[in-house]
């Protein structure tokens, strides 16, 4: 696990190309994660980053996901930090 980051998300929903979730914790530091690949706690990789928008203290964060993923609300998420 190491340089492995868990995301406090919750989602939200679909946009018209992306899936849209809020965090409920944010750490400042974590807006270098854009771009970046997005996995479930059993390293299966969802999507990339594309977007963090919104509240500074409380983002919206933009994924482009693999078409077929079905999302759990109750998953945790992580990204990989190098």
């Amino acid at each position: 696990m190491k340089n492995w980051v868990k995301l406090n998300l919750f989602y939200l929903g679909d946009s018209k190309k992306s899936r849209i979730f809020r965090a409920k914790r944010w750490n400042k530091s974590l807006e270098k994660i854009t771009h970046k690949h997005i996995f479930t706690e059993k390293y299966e990789e969802i999507g990339v980053i594309k977007e963090i928008f919104g509240p500074i203290n409380l983002p919206f964060i933009s994924v482009k996901t693999h078409h077929e993923i079905q999302i759990n609300p109750n998953e945790n998420f992580y990204v990989k930090m190098q």
